[in-house]
């Protein structure tokens, strides 16, 4: 995990497909390249202070966190005007603090594993090369879930969770560019939605 310092922050907010979720950017990395946390609750964000104190926010309903920013899932019922500046601020005086987004470390590389078979191999290595930077793009992330039978399924987490466009995402752009590339894939499916 990227060790956190004291330093000059710049952030900045970005809109996403999901309107009730926005991505606050950092200027440097908040956690290594590749490597995403989803917390849907408090509950699970024991490793990040960052998202547990994000979650007293009665407004904040999930917390995303990758690469060099963080998305913020709201409650629909509250607007962004309403809260979008309390949530930037409060993100920028915790990392000029120098304190961590999250505290995780990995023996191996989490993306990857040696007893994968080549067509998961594949799989993973087209979701990470093509496919994690678009959904990154739009404040969340793909992880891969299983291969069985020609159906890939897949995670989606950050904005892409509740992501009304998420569906025409999935099968119009994920599951093409698959099953182009890979004739043993035959459909992608989202766990979890």
């Amino acid at each position: 995990m990227l060790q956190a310092q004291a330093r000059p922050v710049h952030l900045y907010m970005e809109a996403n497909p999901n309107p009730n979720s926005l991505k606050f950017v950092a200027n440097f990395m908040l956690v290594d390249d590749g490597v995403s946390f989803d917390y849907p609750d408090a509950a699970s964000a024991e490793n990040s202070p960052l998202a547990q104190e994000l979650f007293n926010f009665a407004a904040v309903k999930r917390v995303f966190i990758t690469s060099n920013f963080v998305t913020v899932t709201k409650d629909e019922a509250v607007e962004w005007a309403e809260i979008q500046t309390i949530i930037r601020d409060h993100i920028k005086q915790y990392l000029e603090a120098g304190k961590a987004a999250v505290k995780a470390s990995f023996d191996k590389d989490p993306l990857f594993d040696e007893s994968d078979s080549e067509t998961v191999k594949k799989i993973k290595g087209i979701l990470d090369e093509y496919i994690r930077p678009a959904v990154e793009q739009d404040g969340g992330a793909i992880v891969f879930h299983s291969f069985q039978d020609g159906i890939v399924k897949v995670l989606l987490q950050g904005s892409c969770s509740g992501c009304p466009s998420s569906t025409v995402t999935l099968k119009a752009g994920i599951e093409n560019l698959l099953t182009r590339m890979l004739p043993e894939v035959k459909e992608v499916q989202a766990e979890g939605v």
